[in-house]
């Protein structure tokens, strides 16, 4: 398939695949007339990059991911480096929620402490 279609069936932009492919993360192959061709294991990679940045991973995140898939595995994440990056992430989530939560606390004290009758619903208020 040539780029606009593969942009069409992914719901991307032939920009981004060219971005993609400047990358190192999608290879287009070459018609005579120099037109990128596509296969339809290229739709897959281009759905797993789109996957993974929609989740919060950057580009480079992808790049085990897309790798896996290209060695032949039928999931990108059944890599070992795939899976790191699942660590990594989830360290970083759990590090955000944690300040987060620190920040809930703070604001629930200062709520309660101002007025003990305008708190979030888990800290009720007998009145």
């Amino acid at each position: 398939m040539r780029i606009g279609e593969l942009a069409k069936r992914a719901g991307t932009t032939t920009r981004a695949l060219r971005f993609y492919e400047s990358e190192g993360l999608l290879e287009a192959r070459r018609t005579s007339n120099g037109y990128r061709e596509y296969a339809e294991h290229d739709l897959r990679l281009v759905r797993e990059i789109q996957s993974l940045q929609a989740v919060g991973l950057s580009l480079e995140d992808t790049r085990p991911f897309v790798a896996c898939l290209r060695a032949g595995h039928e999931s990108g994440d059944s890599c070992p480096d795939s899976r790191e990056i699942y660590r990594r992430k989830l360290a970083e989530v759990d590090a955000c929620l944690d300040r987060l939560n620190t920040v809930r606390e703070f604001l629930v004290a200062r709520l309660a402490f101002q007025d003990p009758c305008v708190v979030p619903e888990e800290i009720q208020c007998s009145s």
